[in-house]
């Protein structure tokens, strides 16, 4: 059997970035594992920019923002397999591969680190009537279409979601010359970034509709129109506002879910609200040397935090290999609860004396919120109360702890994020 230092799942943003960050901390031999044809991951299709302004301090198109990463990967010579699928990975790090070049492998990492990205959610989830016609797409499938394989989905369309997909989508379609006619979100906000809002639609004067959803699809061999309908808060439509629009494409951009297959069948934990892995203040999960970061961890909403948060998995990772199991003695271990308003927390739990003396706690809100505070509480005793003007479930939020503050409460046992009115 092969065996490596490190190795990692996925080519994308997230598995590129944990790679330079293990080598710059002295691991030789690191192994990149990606099913595509190429490195890069999904920003090989997102040939809009936007990227990159917290990373390199400049506005990048997804590929050139890949590429820079590729670039460091090819510096460092860190070896990397493509058009290979990972089939297994085992509690004590055995990674079972196959490609048709090798066939099916075995490999054994001194630690594995997590980088599979994350999916979109299919029709077959949505509970959608009307049948089954041509024309349906998700957004990220439309995208690729348009910006990769040079195909025109439709020219008439209705986008359902307003994920960032979709909103980016609204804006690509009408470059192309297609009319993007309305998109309609099941929820009383959008689930993507303000800024994507005003840039896709309201500079192109694309309706938003919100607490709307699609109510029929019209077509047996291709869409011909699709019906949408207001909902109430029971999220069920609303008789009488129904409204008809001609189109031959539907959009589906109805949320992401973390590529998590091969972690919940290595007995991986998962919580149930990001459906991605639990990790502690190393982004380690459950089984000691197994690392996650990036969307398969939980959806981001920039791949800048994304490349920042597999940093610092390449390099807890790379200590791991270096400390052995010297380092798998857990010290003041606290938890982390999301709670009032604060859906989540990564990591979930921290061992204040492994921490950094900086550590970056990330959560997204439930709900929309105007002119509210950010808490965090030690045990009982409040020690952040920051203001926000608004804070919306489609943006990432994040408080920083210090570990001086967490060291000096001795019995601390819980540490909580909640949202407060004053």
């Amino acid at each position: 059997m092969i065996s490596y230092d490190i190795v990692i799942i996925g080519g994308g943003p997230a598995g590129l970035a944990a790679a330079v960050s293990a080598r710059k901390a002295g691991i030789e031999k690191i192994l990149i594992l990606e099913r595509d044809k190429e490195l890069g991951g999904i920003l090989n299709q997102c040939i809009h920019n936007g990227f990159g302004l917290h990373t390199f301090k400049e506005e990048l198109t997804g590929p050139e923002y890949a590429y820079r990463f590729i670039e460091q990967v090819l510096e460092e010579k860190i070896e990397y397999k493509l058009n290979t699928m990972v089939m297994d990975i085992s509690a004590d790090r055995v990674v079972t591969a196959m490609s048709r070049e090798d066939g099916m492998y075995q490999i054994q990492a001194g630690a594995v680190i997590l980088a599979m990205g994350c999916r979109e959610r299919p029709r077959g989830a949505l509970n959608i009537p009307g049948y089954r016609p041509a024309g349906i797409f998700s957004a990220g499938t439309a995208q690729r279409l348009v910006n990769i394989e040079g195909y025109m989905p439709g020219r008439e369309v209705v986008i359902l979601g307003s994920g960032d997909i979709g909103l980016i989508m609204a804006r690509r379609m009408t470059l192309e010359g297609a009319k993007v006619k309305v998109v309609a979100e099941l929820l009383p906000y959008s689930g993507g970034l303000k800024r994507n809002i005003v840039q896709c639609l309201d500079d192109f004067g694309i309706p938003l509709k919100l607490s709307h959803t699609v109510v029929d699809i019209e077509g047996k061999e291709h869409v011909s129109a699709v019906t949408i309908a207001e909902v109430g808060k029971d999220m069920k439509p609303i008789p009488g506002t129904e409204e008809r629009y001609t189109c031959d494409t539907l959009l589906l951009s109805c949320g992401l879910i973390p590529e998590n297959e091969l972690s919940n069948k290595a007995g991986i934990q998962m919580n149930p609200i990001t459906s991605g892995p639990i990790v502690n203040e190393s982004l380690e999960t459950n089984i000691p040397g197994v690392f996650a970061c990036g969307n398969v961890l939980h959806v981001h909403d920039l791949v800048d935090y994304v490349s920042e948060e597999a940093t610092k998995a390449g390099a807890n990772a790379a200590k791991f290999v270096q400390n052995g199991s010297k380092d798998t003695e857990k010290g003041h271990v606290v938890e982390l609860k999301a709670t009032d308003g604060a859906r989540y927390t990564v990591p979930s739990t921290i061992d204040v004396d492994k921490m950094d003396n900086l550590l970056t706690v990330r959560f997204r809100v439930g709900a929309v919120y105007k002119n509210s505070f950010v808490s965090v509480y030690l045990d009982d005793e409040r020690i952040q109360h920051l203001s926000k003007r608004i804070l919306a479930p489609g943006e990432m939020e994040q408080v920083i702890l210090q570990k001086k503050q967490l060291q000096e409460k001795k019995d601390l046992k819980t540490i909580t994020i909640k949202i407060e009115a004053e």
